[in-house]
């Protein structure tokens, strides 16, 4: 099963659950009146998550009341999900083989991991799982990079990206128009991961995939080079407490056929 997951991701994420957990951001609050209106969430509805990770997108499908289902191929994230979701149900799979019936989800939600497997593979897939009429939402925590320490932190570690998938690409969109998929309005929020820069700034970039994937002495290395661009920027340098802006991208498409 693993070895449908591009390595990058395989070593990445089975290393770095820990920090995954504390350096992500969760959600919006608007994000809940997307999965209700948009995505009609609620009880007697089944949501399935697709690549969930250390289930951060989670506490936002089980608020609408729906039936919930997190499919993850990473043992280290599946087993750290199901433990902070304890009323979650966690499957093994890929978004290319979902170990679930024809037309037997009404959503099917791809939280910051569309990227790593947008082809028509595992669109196909989605769209068996879903019921017609349901939906397919697409959503990503984006950093903001007009803010200069933030574009300066992305200049960082993109020497370490190599052929790790991205969204800030743009690769993903080549996977639409998809066949059975009617595309809904898109929506763009602003958002902020607040709190101390040891977690929101060095254990996020520490997370991502590829940075995860180093040995630990180059990860030492950048971790250092994190902290000196907190130390040397005067928004960030000495604050106990900082906000860590994004801004959340989310699309949706509706299962016409």
């Amino acid at each position: 099963m693993t070895g449908a997951v591009h390595p990058a991701a395989r070593a990445g994420y089975t290393a770095s659950a820990a920090t995954y957990v504390s350096g992500r951001p969760g959600y919006p609050p608007e994000v809940g009146d997307w999965l209700r209106e948009t995505l009609a969430l609620g009880p007697d509805r089944t949501a399935l998550e697709v690549g969930a990770g250390t289930g951060k997108f989670l506490p936002r499908l089980v608020e609408t009341g729906a039936r919930v289902i997190a499919l993850e191929p990473m043992a280290a994230m599946r087993t750290a999900l199901a433990d902070s979701n304890p009323g979650v149900t966690a499957i093994a799979g890929t978004a290319q083989a979902i170990p679930l019936e024809d037309a037997s989800i009404d959503a099917v939600i791809c939280a910051q991991s569309f990227h790593w497997f947008a082809d028509s593979a595992a669109l196909a897939e989605m769209r068996r799982v879903l019921r017609i009429g349901g939906t397919l939402g697409l959503i990503w925590n984006v950093r903001d990079e007009s803010v200069p320490w933030m574009k300066a932190l992305e200049e960082l570690v993109e020497p370490y990206a190599g052929d790790a998938p991205r969204y800030r690409s743009g690769a993903w969109r080549t996977a639409f128009p998809a066949e059975g998929f009617a595309p809904l309005p898109e929506r763009r929020v602003p958002h902020a991961h607040i709190g101390d820069p040891e977690k929101v700034i060095v254990d996020r970039t520490l997370s991502v995939s590829f940075v995860a994937a180093l040995p630990t002495e180059e990860r030492a290395r950048i971790a250092a080079k994190v902290r000196a661009l907190i130390a040397g920027t005067p928004q960030l340098a000495g604050r106990a407490s900082i906000p860590f802006p994004y801004e959340t991208r989310i699309y949706a498409w509706r299962r016409t056929s």
